[in-house]
């Protein structure tokens, strides 16, 4: 029973739930044996809440008992929630030695809103500390392992929720994408994440890393089951002062009717500058591939030019630390989370004992460089540069979108690499971001759908699905679609 139900997509298992063949309980409990049997080899998961888990299960399974409507189409299908996302009955650490063990007083609107769809939430899952990464090798808790080869990373900062999805582990799960937190770690899992347009998901106990970039959002293993989850959490919030306040996209509807397979009157954009002979070439040969699969479902495919886009990563590299030295700057050991006092220190030395225990190394990388970029005399060279840059990308996303109704790419330049590898090299690693990083900077929208594996290496790639602001909704669609022709592909060894 406990295999089968793990291997059940979201929608499928919904639909046994509220049909009354399964219980949430099952499904739920399932999964919990699923989390026992794998995890201590994958480590997705830093706290697991079983007990909380089984009793939203049970009152799912109570309330459909009694006749009422379920709660929302995915209520009572459990779910795996990145530990950045405030929760009060279990801790909130940012896999960071700084947070050990917090619990917020109060949840995240995301939070919330699971809870009222009647998503049993599994646990909070491991990241890159502060969700700054590309491998999840950054949590102070330890990496998390690639369900498809457990010598590799699986990707970041979202790592721990798109393995937990990878191993059947949970059906659903929730990430940040910040830079392609969400769509990096998708790609080379092999599953499915949409970064929403930035402001349509609430990021009111979000903890934030980089507040005009940072977007919480979807993650499952199908287009449509990443769909309903994108419908359950979005939504305008006025406790958000960047929420904005317009009707949730029709993204189900619009991946219901991708899976009929026709793109007729579809333009396509290949991005010349996404397209590099520097990528690894499976990854070149995948993308290739999904493209000419686009063509035959009757889309109009054109190339088109983006070209400050070979400026992003540098601007991202200015503009992300920048904010990210401001917001950290609330962990001082004054107010909550770890304090480092030795007895006779006056406050300016423990804030400084604490931050230099506390933090990693590479939240320290990036603090510092922020904290210099935005330093008199350099603020208009370095960071002033970078916002003019990042308004430049957008105005090539609207110049390409004029042309066509969504931009394709690879989601990453390579397949996941070594455990260790690139971590004592941090532009290595910052390259594998080159691809999603313009969406953030625009504030639009994108999703990464599995287009098989790597020739090279039989290493999962990921197609990169790009829309403009508020229109989710054509991601999709093309997705579905997409993945529909695609078809299977294998499954991990874990």
């Amino acid at each position: 029973m406990s295999t089968d139900l793990t291997r059940l997509d979201a929608s499928e298992l919904a639909s046994k739930i509220h049909a009354r063949e399964i219980s949430s309980v099952e499904a739920t409990q399932a999964h919990l044996d699923r989390i026992a049997a794998v995890d201590g080899e994958l480590n997705a998961f830093l706290h697991i809440a079983g007990e909380q888990a089984l009793v939203a299960a049970k009152e799912v399974d109570s309330a459909i008992a009694a006749g009422e409507q379920p709660a929302s189409p995915l209520a009572g299908v459990p779910i795996a929630l990145k530990d950045l996302f405030t929760t009060t009955d279990m801790p909130t650490t940012c896999a960071s030695k700084i947070l050990e063990g917090w619990v917020s007083p109060y949840d995240a609107t995301l939070t919330t809103k699971l809870r009222e769809a009647g998503i049993p939430i599994l646990g909070k899952t491991n990241m890159d500390e502060f969700a700054m990464g590309s491998s999840t090798e950054n949590s102070a808790y330890g990496p998390t392992r690639n369900p498809w080869d457990t010598t590799r990373i699986p990707g970041g900062s979202g790592g721990g929720s798109a393995a937990a999805l990878a191993s059947y582990q949970a059906p659903l799960a929730i990430g940040t994408d910040t830079g392609g937190s969400i769509r990096q770690p998708a790609a080379v899992t092999a599953t499915v994440g949409t970064k929403p347009t930035y402001g349509t998901v609430s990021r009111f106990g979000l903890v934030a890393c980089a507040s005009s970039l940072d977007q919480g959002g979807p993650c499952g293993r199908t287009v449509l089951d990443t769909a309903l989850l994108h419908e359950v959490i979005a939504g305008y919030d006025p406790r958000d002062s960047t929420s904005v306040n317009e009707p949730v996209r029709p993204v189900v509807e619009a991946a219901r009717r991708g899976a009929s397979g026709d793109l007729k009157g579809v333009r396509v954009g290949v991005v010349k500058e996404l397209h590099s002979d520097s990528y690894q070439p499976g990854v070149i040969s995948s993308f290739d591939a999904a493209v000419a699969q686009l063509t035959a479902l009757g889309a109009e495919v054109v190339e088109v030019s983006c070209p400050n886009f070979e400026h992003a990563l540098a601007a991202y590299y200015l503009i992300l630390p920048s904010e990210v030295s401001s917001n950290l700057a609330r962990f001082d050991a004054m107010r909550y989370g770890m304090r480092v006092d030795e007895g006779d220190m006056s406050a300016d030395q423990v804030m400084a004992a604490t931050r230099a225990a506390g933090f990693g190394k590479e939240v320290k990388r990036r603090i510092m460089i922020g904290t210099y970029a935005l330093s008199s005399g350099y603020y208009d060279a370095y960071y002033g540069s970078a916002l003019k840059v990042r308004t430049l990308i957008a105005r090539d996303f609207d110049a390409a979108y004029e042309q066509v109704d969504v931009l394709v790419s690879p989601t990453s330049p390579f397949t996941p690499w070594k455990l260790g590898e690139k971590v004592n090299d941090p532009l290595a690693m910052y390259l594998s971001d080159l691809c999603t990083l313009p969406t953030n900077l625009a504030g639009h929208c994108a999703m990464s759908v599995p287009s098989g594996v790597s020739a090279d290496d039989g290493l999962p790639v990921g197609l990169q699905i790009m829309a403009p602001a508020l229109a989710d909704e054509r991601l999709y669609r093309v997705g579905a679609a997409y993945e529909a022709a695609r078809g299977p592909i294998a499954s991990p060894v874990v």
